[in-house]
């Protein structure tokens, strides 16, 4: 299993608590056989969590110019019509995908293009399926200039448990369909935001793979 690059200083720390943790219920509970299985057990299955959090999956990423792909792991929980605010100051198709801390929180880049605008924002850190969060909580914005010119803007957003949004790329860099442009430590959520006239691939509940599961195709 390969792990990301974001996790190994949480990994290495985590190992260390876990080995204390077991060693002083060792030596002050020499005696207590049940109390010491059962806390192998607990800082196990936590660690255990840890790393597969940080695993880096094998994708393999269909690439189309036309075709919109997962930029993450997760659980669609939006599909609308909103106004982007931001930097489209306009009604687009707003797709959201939640990932719960169990999901690869790697992001992929959902299109090739060059990076029209980024900006990153401080902000709260509320719960990521709140309604605000996509306005307060902290977070990035992502646009990226299609071939054609069509422009698709996708936002990481942190949760109640992320404490840390990484990125990987800046205004004027190209970017590559199913490539990483980012990671959000612990639970999060990505707001995608398309044309009027994109054709939705996904619905409500659906469990798209990052990489991998187009969402949305561009109009000719």
């Amino acid at each position: 299993m390969t792990l990301h690059r974001e996790g190994k200083t949480i990994l290495l720390t985590a190992i260390v608590i876990v080995l204390a943790i077991n060693a002083l219920v060792a030596y002050f509970l020499p005696e207590q056989v049940y109390i010491r299985e059962a806390v192998v057990v607990i800082t196990a299955v936590f660690y255990l969590l840890l790393v597969q959090f940080f695993r880096v999956p094998k994708r393999v990423t269909p690439i189309n110019p036309q075709d919109i792909i997962a930029p993450a792991d997760g659980k669609v929980v939006v599909i609308e019509e909103a106004v982007e605010s931001e930097y489209f100051k306009d009604k687009r198709r707003q797709v959201s995908i939640f990932m719960s801390p169990i999901n690869v929180h790697i992001n992929f880049n959902p299109i090739s293009g060059i990076v029209s605008y980024f900006k990153y924002h401080p902000g709260k850190y509320l719960v990521a399926w709140h309604p605000k969060s996509s306005t307060e909580n902290e977070r990035t914005t992502y646009v990226v200039k299609h071939e054609n010119g069509t422009e698709v803007l996708f936002r990481q957003i942190a949760g109640a448990l992320a404490k840390r949004i990484c990125w990987y790329a800046k205004e004027g860099d190209a970017v590559v369909q199913g490539t990483e442009f980012g990671f959000i430590k612990f639970g999060s959520r990505i707001d995608i935001y398309l044309p009027l006239d994109a054709e939705i691939c996904v619905k409500l509940d659906d469990k798209p793979v990052g990489g991998e599961t187009v969402i949305a195709r561009l109009a000719q």
